[in-house]
């Protein structure tokens, strides 16, 4: 097991919150850089991503890798590590992808718990690879890794080998004991004690900083920029390619966008599309502007103005992707400028008349959506 000293720590890292009607566990740990459910300085989120992505350069060198982010939080991650080592990559999905045979496995904390894998792209691939490794914001029992582990093993029965890779590791000593035992290795940059999480949410109070999504057209102006060469990380894609992919998003969006005429900007990801707004906030950056970043998310958080609690507003939100689909955005702020990027292909206005007036209701004037889908 890799227990490398890193920079990063627990305190610096970790914020608990209570999650909104979930019995399977009351808490969710959140990560102020993770660039997920906080507004984060972009170089903050990629720099963490990218330390993980050396250790694995380090340790499998000689192998060839599949990497696997998880959605929706990990993502992101996995994205990062994979353009970082130019390597086969993945993500598990909940969206429906037509014309193609799935792997299905469980999540069991999560409020959604299915999730699944391409099998098309596994059935590809797998014979040219050495070792999978999932990727995870945190791990804490394991049991979404064993799922999956065990579904592989039992559809493909061949030799590959196994890693976890997390920024956050909660496993007690059982949990790691039987990866040892199964042969997983575990990467992680910092570890987590979970035996006091339960008990602590209990007390929070709730501040009813709630507020329902508008049904009505606003009416809200905004600009629309639709980029091509799209690539979905949902299908097996290499990490140079998605780079490369990335680069040419960012240039058609700057094309489009002058930066410099704002000096706070927020980039919004949509539920699992995290990266490209990531990498697209990033170049922002580079170019000296107060830049934000972080993305809607189907979880259901609590909120409360209670000393050191990480959320204290919430909007609820329809769905880009589905207008039946409730989603969330935590904290919005006023920016001068505000680019939301996404690859639904939706042609409904429910859910971007949901996320529009909450950034209006927010103080936001100044809209901007990017399309980057098959079209």
């Amino acid at each position: 097991m890799e227990n490398k000293k890193h920079m990063y720590t627990q305190n610096q890292l970790v914020k608990l919150a209570k999650r909104e009607n979930n019995n399977k566990r009351k808490y969710l740990i959140v990560n102020q850089l993770q660039g997920k459910h906080i507004p984060v300085k972009p170089s903050l989120a990629l720099n963490m991503f990218f330390e993980l992505g050396h250790d694995i350069r380090r340790k499998y060198k000689n192998e060839r890798l599949l990497l696997v982010g998880f959605a929706e939080t990990a993502t992101a991650i996995g994205s990062a590590v994979a353009t970082l080592l130019k390597c086969n990559y993945i993500q598990t999905t909940r969206e429906a992808i037509y014309g193609v045979q799935y792997l299905f496995f469980s999540e069991e904390h999560s409020h959604a718990t299915e999730q699944k894998l391409v099998k098309d792209d596994i059935d590809e691939i797998i014979g040219k690879t050495d070792r999978i490794i999932f990727i995870e914001d945190e791990v804490t029992t394991g049991n979404t890794i064993f799922n999956i582990i065990n579904l592989l093993k039992e559809v493909y029965n061949n030799h590959v080998k196994f890693s976890v890779v997390s920024i956050l590791n909660g496993m007690n000593l059982e949990a790691e004991l039987a990866c040892k035992k199964k042969e997983i290795d575990l990467h992680y940059l910092v570890k987590t004690n979970h035996e006091k999480y339960e008990n602590t949410v209990d007390d929070i109070k709730e501040n009813n900083n709630y507020h329902k999504p508008r049904l009505e057209d606003m009416g809200l102006e905004y600009t629309e920029i639709v980029a091509n060469k799209y690539l979905d990380a949902r299908r097996l894609i290499n990490g140079g390619d998605y780079d490369s992919a990335c680069n040419n998003l960012y240039k058609q969006i700057a094309d489009k966008i002058q930066f410099n005429k704002y000096s706070k900007i927020l980039v919004l990801g949509t539920e699992e599309f995290m990266y490209p707004g990531l990498f697209v906030a990033g170049k922002i950056e580079n170019l000296r502007i107060d830049v934000k970043f972080h993305a809607t998310t189907r979880s259901p958080i609590c909120v409360s103005d209670e000393a050191g609690y990480p959320f204290k507003k919430r909007n609820q939100l329809i769905s880009l992707y589905d207008d039946e689909r409730t989603t969330f955005v935590y904290d919005l702020d006023k920016y001068d400028c505000v680019i939301v990027v996404t690859d639904s292909l939706n042609k409904s206005t429910r859910g971007l008349n949901s996320l529009l007036s909450a950034l209006k209701d927010s103080g936001n004037n100044t809209f901007f959506l990017v399309r980057w889908c098959q079209i």
